[in-house]
């Protein structure tokens, strides 16, 4: 037998690991188990933390960020839906908002010349007030951030106008600048008007591009403008507006020469979503159409009403493009064929750049093409190209594109749950206030004002002065028991041209008792509010108390 080794005696070797891990060590290369699926707690926290964790890695490895879109910030998960508007000037951008929300906002006009020159964000503020561009681009609670890479001529007419108003609990209004025809304004703008557009494209709920019935010609930049939203026809709705100042045969003829140009521009085999109405809250100069645009109107209210509960769903579906957009890039700029002659006579640095990073060889006996990228770039995107090492680019990264692969197929899939539990929880119409509580009372669909304040420091009921000859109105509806239905009060109030929003919030204020029904007294009071609206004045959120029917202060 061997002496005992003299000196040090060396480690004991290690314990063998146990059964279970020995059982689990091919889930990775260094025998540990894969983390647990990560818990959400809600989608815009998933989203952030999986686009954080999984996506931004692959962008940024691949200067996604250069060439597409830049990076995501907490404030692109957070934000509430929003609505972008598009038209040429004087097609009523502004005054639709206005419509809306029956509130005029900071840093607003309106008038039939260009007026609005600025991109302004209407958005929801506890104080009234209007923060500038660069200012705007600075604070990390606004999704705007990114809107810095424009520069200053395009900062210089961007604007958020915030105020209390409850559409804007739920959602934000981006009003744009009238579109002009002709090389001279777009160069006159300082800054790539089509491209700040897209920008906001990829991140709005909806666009939402405004005709004027008396202005259907595309013009060359609104050509350009509808091409650099494609890839967003899904969030697409067109407004014919200002057609009640046409009539029934003519309106037909504008609507199909509309579908007839938008057809050109739009290449989508479905027809564009097109909504008729005059979308203000003067009286209709042609009332015969009446049905048509309350169908309408409510039709592009629910659109809007139903953004809020469609949000989260959109947030998801933009992450799986941007994600499957990332791979293709990844690939593309990894998969080069072979290096590229630096010295030829016959491409241009730019061009030369474009074929090292579609992986083809232009001077090559067998040219490989390659695909979606054929052709030569852009001058936008040559000036671009020209600027960058390609010899900086990465190989592919196994992990990186693993981590997205996994979070298309598992992570988003968990995900989906948590989406279809956060639309059970919201109302399907989650939008309120404004012109959208005009189109849900009785039977016109689904502060006072100077006008309204009109005999506030009298005794006598300011109403009773008129009351006789709106009596005679009412007894010629046949009421029954003292009062008249929905349906024969709607049919002599219509006859003030009124919008079905305005009379839906006139007939909610005279119902005072909430029975569906008006008696004599109520009658007048909806007839008084009609004459306060046709005399340019503003309805009242709330009755007031001088105006409540003498028979009704006791219980009102």
């Amino acid at each position: 037998q061997a002496p005992p080794p003299v000196g040090p005696h060396p480690p004991p070797a290690p314990a063998p690991p146990p059964a279970a891990a020995r059982m689990f060590s091919w889930a990775s290369k260094d025998g540990r188990r894969k983390k647990d699926p990560e818990l959400f707690q809600t989608v815009s926290d998933g989203l952030r933390r999986l686009y954080r964790n999984k996506l931004l890695p692959l962008e940024d490895a691949y200067r996604f960020h250069d060439f597409h879109s830049p990076a995501l910030e907490d404030a692109d998960f957070d934000n509430k839906p929003m609505v972008l508007l598009v038209g040429q000037y004087s097609t009523g951008k502004t005054t639709f908002i206005r419509h809306l929300m029956e509130q005029d906002f900071p840093g607003m006009r309106i008038g039939p010349e260009p007026t609005t020159d600025s991109f302004i964000a209407v958005m929801y503020g506890e104080q009234e007030g209007v923060v500038p561009g660069n200012a705007l681009v600075v604070d990390p609670k606004k999704p705007f951030r990114k809107l810095n890479a424009f520069g200053n001529a395009f900062l210089n007419r961007f604007m958020c106008a915030q105020m209390p108003n409850p559409v804007l609990e739920s959602i934000s209004i981006i009003d744009t600048p009238g579109i002009l025809s002709g090389e001279k304004q777009r160069i006159s703008r300082g800054y790539d008007f089509a491209a700040v557009l897209e920008w906001f494209a990829e991140r709005v709920d909806r666009i939402i591009l405004l005709f004027d019935a008396h202005k259907l010609d595309i013009s060359d930049e609104f050509s350009e403008v509808i091409r650099a939203l494609k890839n967003h026809e899904d969030k697409m709705r067109v407004v014919l507006n200002k057609a009640d100042q046409i009539e029934t045969q003519q309106l037909m003829r504008v609507y199909g020469a509309l579908m007839w140009s938008l057809g050109k521009i739009v290449n989508t085999p479905e027809v564009v979503r097109v909504y008729i109405g005059s979308f203000w809250a003067q009286p209709l100069l042609v009332p015969d159409n009446r049905k048509l645009f309350e169908a309408e109107e409510q039709d592009l209210f629910r659109d809007i009403q139903g953004l809020p509960r469609n949000a989260a769903l959109r947030k998801l579906n933009d992450l799986i493009k941007r994600a499957r957009l990332a791979k293709v890039t990844a690939r593309r700029r990894a998969a080069r064929l072979r290096p590229v002659p630096r010295q030829s006579a016959v491409l241009t640095p730019p061009l030369l750049a474009w074929c090292s990073l579609c992986g083809s060889d232009p001077l090559s006996p067998t040219p490989r093409p390659v695909r979606p990228w054929p052709l030569p770039p852009s001058r936008p995107l040559r000036e671009l190209l020209a600027t960058q090492d390609f010899s900086k680019f990465q190989s592919l990264k196994p992990k990186l594109m693993e981590a997205v692969e996994d979070m298309l197929a598992n992570d988003i899939a968990r995900l989906m749950t948590l989406v279809r539990q956060e639309e059970a929880a919201m109302p399907s119409q989650a939008v309120k206030g404004g012109a959208f509580e005009g189109t849900m009372n009785g039977p016109f669909g689904h502060g006072y004002g100077e006008g309204a304040g009109e005999g506030i420091d009298e005794i006598e009921w300011v109403v009773g002065r008129d009351k006789p000859n709106y009596d005679e109105i009412f007894y010629t509806l046949s009421p029954v028991n003292g009062k008249v239905s929905g349906a024969s009060a709607k049919r002599e109030m219509v006859k003030s041209k009124l919008p079905n929003t305005v009379l839906g919030k006139i007939w909610k204020l005279a119902d005072v008792d909430k029975d569906g029904f008006l008696d004599d007294e109520e009658f007048a009071l909806a007839n008084h509010l009609i004459k306060v609206k046709l005399e340019g004045h503003e309805l009242p959120a709330d009755l007031p108390p001088h105006l409540v029917p003498p028979s009704k202060r006791g219980t009102a």
